[in-house]
């Protein structure tokens, strides 16, 4: 079967089926909710970047050099537990601007685009009277990693601004210059960058808007990722600089999944005492953003100085932590954490820091919330609103991440392989498909070096992780759910049948597309789960 045809059997076959279309007119169901009369938050900006890890602070890594996201952060709550929904870019992305699982959106790996019915958030914002824009990598379209220069429903395509409409900027030689990290030597100016002129595009939409406006301003940094380009300074900042060892890199992966031993490709034998971890261009090119992050902060304090400013990304790197390179398939901190800070003035206290576990799929749902927009039943993160006001106060509740494949282009990273994972705040446990599975207690063991799946005194703690990530997929409808997932080498007490959970799911309404009919009655769902036993078997 070819992909085309493949991917309309998972998506029409219910695999990632949810909202209205992307691209096509409304059916003639209106949005669920209006913005209230006394909508908390009329100015809304958010700021993200691509690969950078929560550590990569100067707050917590003094050597790297990052000022203007620390003053935010001083004016405002880090929050220093923060993951992502999947540890690579798309799928992470998928999940933070549509409030709905990879698995649920159908985007479940990079260059694969989020199902045709599926809403944003700048979609569901703009139907409820917010002037939406969006400059940067989107990286959603489904098309490859520079995007197909086509401006998203919901966003104003006036500020719309892609990876491939910066190279269609360039020539032939200087888009292939902008792909090669040596282009550094070359003492590249600051405009040549995608980076700057992002910076740019969110400058202008700043300045066009009134202070009567309601507007939402999404900006998309692809820096610090690959290829690393940056002016001087920056670009010769870290020329010297070895980042800092710890346990973690001297991880040989013994009792680990045998899949991350053939990641490591050998890196887990060698003398770690003699390893040097340098990447300078990586860490210059986070230094130049946060430096044109400060240019737009600087805008944002002269004209709109009390917006909701929310600066995060998608995932983090290993830098060589546990043997491995890049990100990929597992969900160590070194790749899952991620930066997470949030400036309100009058709203969010100034300079702490909160350990208060918080995930990325929460992004859509809060920030409808501080729209004063209703959040559709369909939204599967729920609003961290009232953590963002009162971070210390908060219950710690479980954050789930999960992997399906990288590319599939290319088929890189170990290609399709499927984890699911839960961390309550201190155990962390990822049920790796195809593979071992993994269990840590992050407070005696913070770089998760023992894994402790197989330890029988972490039986019932473990036993009730696992539980945690089933009803998980199941309340999420997860297309791959099934008896494999629960049938684990170490769960003792599964019996595996045919019906499985025996539960009927119905989709739960978007705000769009009418509530889902009941396959006995033909009328509409009363409920959105109910006891398969109850259905005409056919």
């Amino acid at each position: 079967m070819k992909w085309n045809a493949l991917t309309k059997v998972l998506r029409y076959g219910g695999w990632g089926v949810l909202c209205s279309c992307q691209g096509v007119t409304n059916t003639g169901y209106q949005p669920q909710g209006e913005v209230s009369a006394k909508a908390q938050a009329r100015k809304i900006i958010f700021i993200m970047t691509d690969t950078h890890r929560w550590d990569m602070l100067s707050s917590i890594t003094p050597e790297i050099k990052t000022p203007n996201l620390d003053r935010l952060a001083e004016e405002g709550v880090r929050f220093d537990r923060a993951y992502t929904v999947s540890p690579v870019s798309g799928p992470a992305r998928s999940a933070i601007f549509t409030g709905l699982y990879p698995h649920t959106n159908a985007s479940w790996g990079n260059d694969m685009p989020i199902a045709d019915n599926v809403k944003t958030l700048g979609q569901r914002l703009s139907d409820n009277g917010y002037y939406c824009a969006y400059t940067g990598k989107w990286h959603l379209d489904g098309t490859d990693y520079f995007g197909n220069g086509i401006c998203p429903q919901g966003w104003d395509p006036e500020y719309f601004y892609d990876m491939r409409m910066y190279l269609e900027e360039l020539t032939r030689e200087e888009r292939i210059k902008s792909r090669l990290p040596e282009t550094n030597k070359e003492s590249i100016p600051g405009e040549f960058t995608y980076g700057h002129r992002v910076t740019e595009r969110a400058l202008k939409f700043l300045e066009s808007r009134t202070s009567d406006d309601a507007f939402f301003l999404t900006v998309s940094y692809d820096e610090p990722h690959h290829p690393f380009l940056c002016p001087e300074p920056y670009a010769s900042m870290y020329k010297d600089y070895e980042w800092p060892k710890n346990p973690s890199h001297y991880d040989n992966l013994k009792n680990k999944p045998s899949y991350q031993q053939m990641w490591a490709e050998g890196r887990q034998f060698e003398n770690k005492d003699e390893m040097t971890i340098k990447h300078p261009y990586y860490f210059a090119s986070l230094s130049f953003i946060d430096y044109e992050i400060g240019r737009l902060l600087k805008k944002i304090d002269e004209l709109y100085p009390d917006a909701l400013v929310i600066y995060t990304s998608d995932h983090g790197d290993f830098l060589n932590a546990h043997s491995l390179k890049s990100k990929g398939p597992c969900v160590y901190d070194d790749v899952s954490r991620v930066p997470f800070i949030v400036r309100w003035k009058g709203h969010v206290p100034s300079s702490l820091v909160t350990t208060t576990p918080i995930s990325l799929i929460s992004v859509t749902p809060t920030i409808l919330d501080a729209a004063g927009v209703t959040i559709p039943d369909v939204i599967e993160g729920s609003s961290i609103l009232n953590t963002f006001t009162s971070p210390v106060d908060q219950p710690k509740k479980p954050v789930f991440m999960e992997f399906g494949r990288f590319e599939v282009d290319h088929d890189g990273f170990g290609a399709f392989q499927p984890l699911r994972a839960v961390f309550d705040g201190r155990y962390k446990l990822s049920v790796n498909l195809m593979s071992t599975d993994e269990l840590y207690d992050l407070e005696k063991d913070p770089y998760e070096l023992d894994n402790l799946i197989n330890d029988d005194t972490h039986a019932v703690l473990r036993d009730s992780l696992h539980n945690l990530i089933l009803e998980h997929m199941n309340e999420t409808r997860d297309p791959f759910r099934g008896v494999y997932w629960h049938a684990r080498p170490w769960r003792k007490d599964f019996k595996s049948t045919w019906e499985y959970t025996e539960y009927t799911r119905a989709r739960k309404t978007d705000g769009y597309n009418p509530r889902s009919l009941d396959y006995n009655t033909g009328l509409e769902v009363e409920k959105y789960s109910w006891p398969k036993q109850q259905d005409t078997k056919n």
